[in-house]
């Protein structure tokens, strides 16, 4: 390889002697700085995972200690008389319903006409409809026909009644009128105010197939049901007036045995999921703090504040409980190795026993205990959750920590570009002062072979 030379060419002073130079004093001024860069944004990566890994933590924290968790209920019903939907909150209980009598709508059919385009009056006047108590003015003219006559029932009367026509036969057409609601109050009746009505195409006045020829092809009547054997009468199969909280829909005649519970399954997959990011949240504090010395050391291995946030997470199993009870008591446990468990075992077995205590316990509010006394509590959750939330909320603990680690690495950006210029400097000037050494070493270089030239000469002049 060619010697790169700074001046005439000495071979002496040459760029890669101010390489060399230049590459030692980077690896004592600038290899440093780069390696505490490295580092730095490594945590600041390790703490990206850690902020995901605890707003998992949390989140599950606050699905848990919500209160509206422990009030979702559900239902169970036997047999198709009915169908229940229980509101949140709604008593727990069971009881049975025997449906027998399911509500109707009026429908009433009129007299035959000769088809839906058949005109229906033979002057302009109007007739009047009455449902449910409440009277309807229709208007009609010479130009209307029985099609015409549906849609005005339906544009005036459509919140009370729905009006169609139905082809019977070939040259048979029958216009229905149906109550929109159920129950014995919805009589229909349709009177020709003006006498202007015609049955035969608007030729003959006083027609009666929209009045009194309309006939009552289903009547209107209540529903007739039992609760727990009393009685009970409804205008409509839909009840929603029985029993707070309860959506009650009637279906056929029949018994419906009903009960309304808690939701457990629901509760017991959000605790599942609170042990899950538990455990995933310790295993990576775990991994993040390890202090063994070989190659696997944590990251966080010497940091306080992340240490100090793995143990109050830790802590949190025997702290909270607000003096009535451990969570041990309700069936959580953690092992040696800091995994926690769930027993759903002893969990339902104390939830039969008195749900409202584990309401209480894990949401916070009145507890029960064993002497009858009465205790408010906060709740584990709630407590657990003001814990975490020192740590992760915004400004706190873990925030800090982060902002500090982004001033960190940005110092050790300028240190280094500081550094680096600093280096640049120097080996500027360095280089312009090899270059003049390189030159005078050339002209010493090129004097003394002149000199041992001569004095080769003269050598050889003496002999």
């Amino acid at each position: 390889m060619g010697i790169s030379s700074l001046g005439v060419g000495s071979s002496i002073l040459t760029q890669d002697v101010l390489d060399q130079l230049r590459e030692a004093d980077e690896a004592g001024q600038i290899e440093p700085i780069t390696l505490d860069i490295a580092n730095e944004n490594d945590k600041k990566d390790a703490m990206d995972v850690i902020d995901a890994s605890m707003t998992n933590f949390i989140d599950i924290i606050n699905d848990v200690k919500s209160q509206s968790l422990y009030d979702e209920r559900v239902t169970e019903v036997s047999g198709t008389a009915a169908e229940v939907i229980a509101a949140a909150n709604t008593d727990i209980q069971d009881f049975t319903l025997s449906v027998n009598v399911l509500a109707t709508k009026q429908i009433e059919e009129s007299g035959a006409f000769a088809s839906e385009d058949i005109l229906v009056a033979t002057a302009a006047g109007t007739m009047e409809l009455n449902v449910d108590g409440e009277a309807f003015s229709i208007a009609y003219d010479t130009t209307t026909t029985l099609k015409d006559l549906k849609a005005l029932i339906n544009e005036e009367a459509g919140d009370k009644v729905d009006a169609t026509i139905v082809q019977i036969n070939s040259g048979e057409f029958r216009l229905f009128i149906s109550s929109v609601d159920t129950g014995t109050n919805q009589d229909i009746t349709l009177a020709d105010t003006s006498g202007f009505l015609s049955d035969d195409g608007g030729t003959t006045a006083g027609g009666v197939n929209l009045t009194t020829a309309m006939t009552a092809i289903q009547s209107g009547v209540d529903a007739e049901f039992t609760f727990n054997g009393q009685a009970i009468s409804r205008s409509s199969n839909r009840v929603e007036d029985l029993i707070s909280g309860l959506d009650i829909t009637l279906k056929e005649t029949g018994t419906s045995v009903v009960s309304v519970s808690q939701n457990r399954d629901n509760i017991m997959t959000k605790l599942d999921s609170f042990v899950e990011k538990y455990n995933s949240s310790i295993a990576e504090l775990d991994r993040m703090t390890k202090p063994s010395a070989d190659s696997d050391k944590g990251i966080f291995s010497s940091e306080s504040t992340i240490k100090n946030m793995k143990r109050a997470i830790e802590s949190m199993f025997g702290s909270v409980g607000g003096g009535v009870g451990r969570m041990a008591d309700f069936g959580f446990d953690v092992d040696r190795d800091g995994r926690m468990t769930l027993d759903k075992d002893v969990l339902n077995s104390t939830m039969d026993d008195n749900s409202k205590n584990i309401e209480a316990f894990f949401s916070g509010g009145t507890f029960t205990n064993s002497d009858a006394s009465t205790t408010e509590v906060d709740g584990v959750f709630t407590e657990m959750s003001a814990i975490v939330e020192g740590y992760t909320e915004y400004n706190a603990t873990l925030n800090q920590f982060s902002t500090s680690i982004v001033d960190r690495i940005s110092d050790l950006e300028d240190r280094k570009i500081t550094a680096t210029e600093r280096l640049d400097a120097r080996y500027e000037i360095l280089k312009k002062q090899f270059a003049a050494y390189d030159l005078m070493i050339n002209k010493y270089n090129s004097a003394s072979s002149m000199f041992s030239e001569i004095v080769a000469a003269d050598n050889n002049n003496n002999n």
